[in-house]
């Protein structure tokens, strides 16, 4: 599997929300949002339930993955999925570890380790 999720009785806006104050809990940030619905509409003119993909990232972490292959800044950041799914929303987490080992370097399998388990440690305390 490449994802992880938890499913939250909050609409979009207000998952996104509390995601953004427990990242920020377990030191990581928001570096992008994309606004899957939004674009569907400007540029398809079709509608379609709310879906957010946002990056998240921790600098430190960046940066080992940076220092050891410049290129496997492709692989970045983490994306996190929030998406309506009816009163509710879906918060699906990108595994780090399936994703970072296409880099196949021991060190960034290191940090991929490390960002999983903060990803799980933020999806287990949205759980609560």
């Amino acid at each position: 599997m490449y994802s992880f999720s938890v499913t939250l009785d909050l609409p979009v806006d207000e998952a996104i929300d509390r995601l953004k104050d427990v990242l920020q809990a377990h030191h990581l940030g928001i570096v992008s949002d994309v606004d899957v619905q939004k674009i569907v509409k400007a540029k398809l003119g079709e509608d379609m339930p709310a879906y957010r993909i946002l990056g998240a990232c921790n600098p430190k972490l960046a940066k080992r993955v940076l220092g050891a292959q410049p290129e496997a800044g492709t692989l970045l950041p983490c994306n996190i999925v929030v998406r309506a799914e009816g009163e509710g929303s879906v918060i699906h987490f990108m595994d780090p570890e399936p994703v970072l080992a296409l880099a196949n370097d021991a060190e960034i399998e290191a940090v991929a380790r490390e960002a999983r388990s903060m990803l799980q440690a933020v999806a287990a305390e949205l759980q609560d």
